[in-house]
């Protein structure tokens, strides 16, 4: 039994989860003035949570993981280095960035990728939508893709313009495909690539919180997603957040649940991120919002940034590739590569 199966309040059940408690074993380890505090009610109105909490705990034998759990997922290295090298990946629709981030974005890990507004941060989540559905005979994964709108920037008409603009680069690179089955054909219109973006619009932090608990139950009875985007992961949580310790428990709470689900389902997940100011060495610097124990929450980090009228992409943070940084352009079609491009090595942020 889950969080949300626990037969309460459903405004308990939506404050539990809004309070980090994302297991049945945290929530049990509570005591009560504590989950009277989180939850702003009265100590006895805890106190029957926990009785419930308690007893459904029991009842699944989850007092804890067993050894038998935890040791099925035991891989040696040869194992996770073979699984490694044949993961795919996500065209981001320019080469060079492709080639800084190792072909480009990567199932089973997540991604973050953070910048300024207007740098074309829901343009490459947009991109990366369309992208994941080249089918797999034109070199992409034949996948489907959810993307979780929490600003508002989702905008129907710009996502048929860059599906128009990878139908356009399919047909130049794969001049024969007009002689495919129709089946085959059928899938190159704009409206088959939109068909297959599911697409969710948060309006605050609970259901943001929300979403992603229903997202493994989603994934499963739709196993042919292969990317899963938050544009943006911090919107509603520097909006209506106070409480900073509690934020950081919700947001690693959150972060852990979408690693498992990238790796369960052999998804790629992307986070769009905003920036802050922070003050360091006597002036104010930019950087990714959510702080320094956020920066820990991804695989990989790409920030994107202006260099004087250019736009690049600097490679942050990755387990196995260098620092690195290279010039993209946003187009009518889409994500593609910057006029006479060479890839740099630029420090930022």
């Amino acid at each position: 039994m889950e969080i949300a199966d626990l037969p309460i309040a459903t405004s308990h059940r939506a404050n539990l989860l809004a309070a980090g408690y994302s297991s049945l074993a945290a929530l049990s380890a509570a005591s009560p003035p504590r989950l009277a505090r989180d939850l702003s009610i009265e100590v006895h109105e805890a106190e029957e949570i926990l009785k419930v909490a308690v007893g459904a705990n029991k009842s699944k034998g989850a007092d804890g993981p067993s050894t038998s759990s935890v040791l099925k997922g035991v891989q040696n290295a040869w194992d996770m280095l073979s699984d490694e090298q044949s993961r795919r990946h996500i065209n981001t629709g320019s080469a060079d960035l492709n080639n800084i981030l190792g072909g480009g974005i990567h199932c089973k890990e997540v991604t973050e990728i953070g910048g300024v507004p207007g740098v074309g941060k829901t343009q490459l989540g947009i991109q990366l939508a369309i992208n994941v559905q080249i089918p797999v005979e034109y070199g992409g994964l034949g996948g489907k893709a959810v993307y979780i709108d929490t600003e508002g920037s989702f905008m129907v008409e710009r996502v048929y313009q860059i599906a128009e603009g990878c139908i356009s680069d399919i047909l130049e690179y794969f001049p024969h495909c007009h002689d495919k089955a129709p089946a085959g054909q059928e899938k190159l219109k704009p409206e088959s690539f939109l068909a297959d973006i599911y697409y969710f619009r948060i309006c605050s932090y609970t259901e943001q919180i929300a979403v992603i608990n229903y997202l493994e139950k989603f994934l499963g009875e739709h196993k042919d997603v292969r990317i899963v985007i938050i544009d943006s992961v911090t919107f509603h949580f520097r909006q209506d957040f106070d409480d900073m310790a509690l934020r950081t428990r919700v947001l690693s709470g959150l972060s852990l649940k979408l690693m498992k689900l990238s790796k369960a389902y052999n998804l790629a997940v992307v986070l769009l991120n905003q920036v802050t100011t922070k003050f360091t060495e006597g002036s104010f610097q930019l950087t990714l919002a959510l702080g320094d124990s956020w920066s820990h929450s991804c695989t990989n980090r790409l920030i994107l940034y202006w260099n004087g009228n250019e736009r690049y992409g600097y490679l942050d943070k990755s387990p196995s590739l260098p620092v690195a940084s290279a010039p993209y352009a946003v187009t009518v079609k889409g994500v593609r590569d910057a006029v006479n491009s060479n890839s740099k090595r630029v420090r930022v942020m």
